[in-house]
């Protein structure tokens, strides 16, 4: 549905101790942090671990454990956060980028993970 607008075109960048990139909720509505259950990153066939993975909207970052438990803020519709992985560089050029996010819908019988790649180039 919004999958195709899931990753921000030219947002990938190097970052102290990593590498970050832009993303948009891929639901038509916002949500609040806890029903989002997880976000993959994958780099040229390397998928990090939950664990390097960060999540940065309104200046305020979470690990994805502290997202469970998160009932006081969201991420809304259109919305652009910082996905963060850390402990992992990248080298600058083109790379293709896949981000997963597993979301909970309350009325959805089913926990839906939606997925969308890009090419992005890191600048030297």
């Amino acid at each position: 549905m919004m999958d195709h607008k899931m990753i921000v075109a030219g947002s990938l960048k190097a970052v102290e101790g990593g590498f970050a990139l832009e993303a948009r909720l891929p639901y038509y509505r916002g949500l609040g942090l806890s029903m989002v259950e997880d976000i993959a990153v994958t780099v040229d066939g390397t998928t990090y671990p939950r664990e390097a993975v960060r999540f940065t909207v309104r200046d305020t970052t979470y690990t994805l454990d502290e997202m469970e438990t998160c009932y006081d803020n969201r991420w809304n519709f259109g919305e652009k956060a910082l996905i963060s992985v850390l402990g992992a560089e990248l080298a600058p050029g083109d790379h293709k980028v896949t981000v997963a996010v597993r979301k909970r819908i309350s009325y959805l019988p089913f926990v839906p993970t939606m997925t969308a790649s890009k090419d992005l180039a890191l600048a030297a």
